[in-house]
């Protein structure tokens, strides 16, 4: 089984998303060719699979099984793969842990289990434990998902530098906090750590701006539909580029402005469109609760991906 275990969570990390058929199982052969399109773009370091983009809470854990599994052997031969887990239960957080190492990911994306909402802040420790049994259950790299101060599923910052010093597998935060005080305040305590932990912007709708602050990478499912922009735009700001990066971002906004309007929740919805739009599935089919969007929002997207140089408009006017 492919195996990476020097991944150093770092750089342009697309969140896959998951293909189903009509009647609501998984499409494996659109699901590979996704990730075959994904791991052709230059420059990304790792596909992340069983998180947000992949509808992972509609997902039972032998799907989750089964969905890396694909991902391991389409890709896993030459990339890295980042395997979620997400949980409400330590226990079974930890079983999903194992199963991921068995399977051979590289690098596991630990969620805040939703259970904690609304009451980190005022014990976190409840939130410390998770990750420490996750820890204790795999030697693999972590990846702390940092969830908005709203939610309630925050590490206070205080946390993550107690649980970076105390376990050597947490690599890195996929940052969510909302905040952009909060973001470069991250960057910089974490970045100052004995052990310095990696910040991933997941800021899409800010992206240009969350990567000047001096993230080393970012991790985000609009990496499924935009990888090769991201990627541009990454290289771009670490080399120090501002105008490259600008004109980068003008070319992005469009997306992040369609993928992430409200209601918020229907992001991957929008995502899997575009890909229908651009060629690259043959269909876009969410689990429910997820219902699919209208005509008016997936001409909108296509009008997007024209204005950001993704598809022609003359084939936008065909659709």
């Amino acid at each position: 089984m492919p195996h990476f275990p020097a991944f150093d969570c770092a750089g342009v990390i697309p969140a896959a998303l998951l293909p189903f058929h009509a009647d609501l199982s998984i499409d494996a052969a659109s699901y590979r060719a996704h990730l075959r399109d994904l791991g052709g773009v230059r420059g990304i370091s790792a596909i992340t699979t069983n998180a947000h983009a992949s509808e992972v809470a509609s997902c039972d854990p032998a799907e989750q099984e089964a969905v890396l599994a694909l991902s391991m052997e389409e890709v896993g031969d030459r990339i890295p793969v980042v395997a979620g887990v997400y949980s409400d239960g330590t226990l079974q957080a930890m079983r999903l842990a194992k199963a991921a190492a068995a399977g051979g990911a590289s690098a596991l994306l630990v969620f805040p289990p939703t259970v904690l909402a609304r009451g980190t802040q005022a014990r976190p420790e409840c939130l410390a434990d998770h990750v420490r049994a996750i820890a204790a259950a795999t030697d693999l790299p972590l990846i702390l998902f940092q969830y908005p101060l709203a939610s309630g599923l925050t590490y206070p910052l205080a946390t993550l530098q107690e649980l970076a010093e105390e376990v050597p597998t947490i690599r890195a935060i996929k940052d969510w906090s909302g905040d952009p005080t909060v973001a470069e305040r991250h960057v910089v305590a974490l970045s100052a750590l004995r052990r310095p932990v990696n910040v991933l912007s997941t800021h899409s709708a800010w992206l240009f701006p969350s990567l000047v602050t001096g993230c080393q990478g970012l991790l985000s499912g609009s990496g499924s539909v935009i990888a090769g922009l991201q990627v541009a735009l990454f290289e771009a700001v670490q080399r120090g580029d501002m105008a490259e990066a600008q004109a980068l971002n003008v070319r992005i906004r469009p997306t992040t402005e369609v993928f992430y309007a409200e209601p918020f929740f229907d992001m991957h919805n929008r995502m899997k469109e575009a890909l229908v739009l651009l060629g690259r599935l043959p269909r876009a089919v969410v689990r429910p609760p997820l219902k699919k969007i209208s005509a008016a929002e997936i001409g909108r997207i296509g009008e997007a991906l024209a204005a950001a140089g993704l598809m022609p408009a003359k084939r936008l006017a065909a659709e």
